[in-house]
């Protein structure tokens, strides 16, 4: 490597030398803020004069905060984290490409992760049962059954792979896992035979890979694609970022908590707009956040927007890791290399320079909800009432929805139920579940309300389900756990369940009522996501709040309550019962914290953490470098990428006689483009499930089933919600076939343009693949035909992953839409001028059917020269696998 700039020093750590790369050799990195610190210190040890130049390392100690991000630069991750869903589709990738590789003459073992990769398996229990003792078990058991076949494939890849740890089901929320035992804070690791320190860092499958950024490490979600290509040391190629920063002064109020505290910060970056930008947090009010409190801000950086929202690393971190049992070297290694880099927070510190600066006086944050379909849309609890019979009355509005109250007979009672009526109640997701303070306060209204005699509602599906287990152990110490339960909250699993739709079926007497009376019922979830169909299919609205006011809308029962001024319920003596007499203040919880969250309770947690639960280590796998692909397999299947594929490169063409798939608003998710949730039994991929010889009962969900691409394409733009305005009045995965018009699913469409040899398009609004990074939002759209999107403007890695499955990103320039051009959807389209992949702007031609053409220019979206790589070679995958042949 390359040392320009004479950075290459030695630190010594308790005796222990250390090679580390020091800041202070670059003029100008002491104005940098924290995280831009991060990467000029990955540039200096990955200079090399070819991927990483001097000229880059001036270019990131002269970033200029206000110029709109231009300079590429190749960032190197220390470590790359997965959980199973997006997990096993990138192993199944590192398979295949085991298999291409020998295909083209090359040695198949080349395919190895070559950074850190380890993948938490917590994705996949789903909440079937719920409200007794034995949910755990029984949701545990039924995982197993389901998930036998991806479990085995895991281990193969555990065994087969070097490099690469797996994290066996039912131990945690691959995000808490992380902050509580992964994350190193600074490695120490030995390159070349010398003992090197720098700093962690790392790219995860899942967005909300920043949860991390609380405990002061650089990581960010990216597509499973990426992800692979990280693994196999391709750097992340990016733009350096714009940095906003975000003042901090004061403390949480009584009654306010980190939950209410961080729904009030994202509805403020959204409206500031912050996407493709790095957001660091500083100020004093620093001392008054605990690190979970952090870690909760921090995890919900996909729903402000950001790349990702840092703290810096102080005292407070060191704490923490001393918390979770960290051995005292790592921390001191954490403390010497951090202070010595100018990277250790002390109050008073000079502040660093940003490109935009927010601020918040946290004394002035109120208790908040957010939706009913959106994170960023805050309701203040006190206007919620209000609130939510507003939305209410839009949803009917433009649905067209005339419910009625429908009886049901439930818990041996007959009861009503109507519009606003709370169906779900889930703690759920590590957003909030890692934090000690809001489990202990839902802890305290179950107590406080178990000690009035109140119940949760009979129609509401309750659920408990902890970011690890050492969630768990401090409620037991806490005597908790009991009071929990007695409401209904029984752990039902460790893992990521009702945020990502593994929320299991509703009581069958609830699920036709709410079709009968065609209900706009509601999900209180203590999340970080509540789009449109994502909680359960037949639930319309979700709110995101903190997990006691989980517990106190399972009191409620019902959205329309304002829950100052309404009782919850009565007690024993039939007294009113308000959220006054339920809720616990901060010295309650503090004082709880104090006595049953502790050191020992995280070391016996993760001290055999690798080994599972006796049903993994019972679990047989297939052996060998290449993997045994069975060809009746629903789980697991070969993807076509590579079919046909040779060592040298075709040069790209202009896409002509194109076709339209879709035609789509703003704000389509990547929830409503990737194949997650059930499967219904006449859907294209129940279909060919049946086909196979699966009984429905045996679906088990599309997340399950992403290592088959043949149900993964069949369940590509098949939302319950997703409206393709070129099927007007419908709703799911509809779409007309041109120029026939024919009305069938968008598989159907696609495999019947495939076979007429036509290439597909699809057309978006603003914000055009928002939410969690899913790789197969990309790959399944490929797989159907799809070579470019047009949309108004992207989320940041949705529109990488098209690069990385070689779909060309196209945006409208400023003022365009399809419906100011005047796009009926029916046209031809051909789209010209591509110059290789290298050209900033193409000219696209829309034929009419009478006709007429409508021709427009569009902006290339592919931003750095990297990606012009990837997207020549069709891919990023088949860019690494030439790359190793060559």
């Amino acid at each position: 490597m390359s040392n320009s700039f004479n950075a290459r020093a030695t630190l010594s750590v308790n005796g222990q030398d250390h090679e580390i790369y020091r800041l202070d050799a670059v003029q100008g990195a002491d104005r940098l803020p924290y995280s831009l610190k991060i990467l000029l210190e990955n540039l200096l040890r990955h200079e090399d004069g070819k991927v990483v130049s001097a000229d880059d390392i001036r270019a990131m100690a002269a970033w200029d905060p206000q110029a709109e991000p231009s300079q590429e630069i190749a960032y190197t991750p220390a470590r790359v984290l997965m959980q199973d869903f997006t997990g096993v589709p990138a192993v199944v990738d590192l398979a295949a490409m085991r298999d291409a590789m020998q295909k083209l003459g090359g040695d198949p073992e080349r395919i190895n992760p070559l950074q850190p990769a380890e993948l938490v398996i917590d994705h996949s229990v789903q909440i079937d049962s719920f409200g007794n003792k034995d949910s755990l078990r029984l949701n545990a058991e039924m995982e197993y059954r389901r998930n036998q076949e991806r479990y085995s494939f895991l281990k193969w890849g555990q065994k087969a792979f070097s490099n690469f740890k797996v994290v066996p089901p039912d131990t945690g929320i691959v995000h808490q896992v992380n902050l509580e035992y992964l994350a190193r804070g600074i490695f120490a690791k030995e390159n070349h035979g010398v003992l090197q320190a720098y700093p962690d860092t790392l790219v995860g499958t899942d967005s909300h890979t920043t949860m991390i950024n609380g405990l002061g490490v650089l990581g960010w979600g990216v597509g499973g694609i990426e992800a692979e290509a990280a693994m196999l040391g391709q750097p992340v190629s990016m733009l350096i970022p714009q940095v906003v920063g975000f003042r901090l002064n004061g403390a949480l109020p009584e009654g306010a908590t980190a939950t209410d505290l961080v729904l009030t910060v994202v509805e403020m970056l959204r409206a500031h707009g912050v996407v493709g930008k790095f957001v660091e947090f500083f100020g004093e009010g620093l001392e008054h956040l605990s690190l979970a409190d952090r870690a909760t801000i921090a995890n919900m950086a996909p729903e402000y927007g950001a790349t990702c929202g840092i703290f810096p690393i102080d005292g407070e971190t060191l704490k923490y890791l001393r918390l979770t049992g960290r051995d005292q070297q790592q921390v001191d290694l954490v403390e010497t290399y951090s202070r010595e880099q100018g990277l250790f927070h002390e109050p008073g510190q000079p502040e660093a320079v940003y490109s935009s600066v927010l601020e918040l006086d946290m004394a002035t944050v109120v208790p908040s909800l957010a939706g009913p379909k959106r994170p960023q849309d805050r309701v203040a609890l006190s206007d919620s009432k209000r609130e939510f019979e507003t939305a209410l009355k839009a949803l009917k509005d433009e649905r067209k929805i005339h419910s009625k109250p429908v009886t049901a007979h439930l818990d041996g009672e007959d009861v009503t139920l109507q519009d606003g009526n709370v169906v779900i109640a889930s703690i759920t997701s590590c957003t909030n579940t890692s934090n000690p303070s809001v489990m202990i306060a839902a802890g305290l209204v179950a107590r406080k309300a178990h000690a009035r005699g109140l119940k949760v509602k009979p129609w509401v599906k309750t659920s408990l389900a902890p970011g690890s287990r050492v969630v768990t152990g401090y409620l037991e110490q806490a005597e908790l756990m009991d009071d929990l339960e007695s409401l209904g909250f029984h752990v039902v699993g460790y893992g990521c369940t009702t945020c990502i739709g593994n929320s299991g079926p509703l009581p069958e007497a609830v699920s036709r009522a709410i079709v009968e009376g065609d209900l706009s019922v509601c999900s209180v979830l203590s999340g970080n996501r509540n789009f449109e169909g994502r909680v359960h299919a037949e639930v319309r609205m979700n709110y995101l709040a903190s997990p006691p006011l989980v517990v106190v809308y399972a009191l409620a029962g019902r959205m329309d309550i304002d829950v100052y001024n309404e009782p919850l319920g009565r007690d024993a003596d039939g007294n009113e019962v308000f959220l006054k007499d339920v809720w616990p203040t901060q010295q309650e919880i503090q004082d709880l914290i104090l006595n049953s969250v502790n050191s020992a309770g995280f070391t016996s947690s993760y001290q055999d953490v690798y080994n599972g639960e006796d049903a993994w280590r019972d679990l047989s796998s297939p052996e060998g470098q290449l993997f045994d692909w069975q060809a009746d397999s629903t789980y697991i299947q070969n993807p076509p990428y590579f079919e046909g594929m040779t060592r040298e490169l075709t040069p790209v063409s202009d896409i002509r006689g194109a076709r339209l798939l879709a035609l789509l608003g703003d704000s389509v998710t990547t929830d409503h483009i990737s194949p997650a949730g059930a499967i219904k039994a006449d859907s294209p991929a129940g279909e060919y499930l049946q086909a196979k010889g699966v009984d429905p009962k045996d679906f088990n969900s599309l997340g399950s089933r992403r290592g088959n691409h043949e149900v993964m394409m069949r369940g590509t733009f098949a939302n319950i919600r997703l409206r393709n305005l070129l099927a007007p009045g419908t709703e799911g995965g509809v779409t007309r076939h041109l120029p026939d018009g024919e009305t069938m699913s968008i598989y159907a469409a696609a495999m019947k343009y495939h076979a007429e040899q036509v290439p597909l398009v699809v057309i978006a609004g603003k914000e055009y693949g928002s939410g969690s990074s899913r790789d197969w939002a990309a790959k399944g759209p490929r797989l159907l035909g799809v070579r470019a999107v047009i949309a108004e403007s992207y989320e940041r890695i949705h529109r990488s992953n098209l690069i990385g499955m070689g779909i060309l990103p196209l945006q409208f320039n400023p003022g365009d839409s399809a419906g100011s051009l005047g796009l009926s959807g029916e046209e031809q389209f051909d789209i010209t001028g591509l110059q290789d992949g290298t050209a900033k702007q193409v000219n696209v031609t829309a034929i009419a059917p009478d006709g007429q053409a409508i021709t427009f220019t569009a902006r290339v979206r592919i931003d750095t020269p990297q990606e012009i790589e990837y997207y020549r070679n069709g891919g990023i995958l088949q860019y690494v696998l030439r790359q190793l042949a060559a």
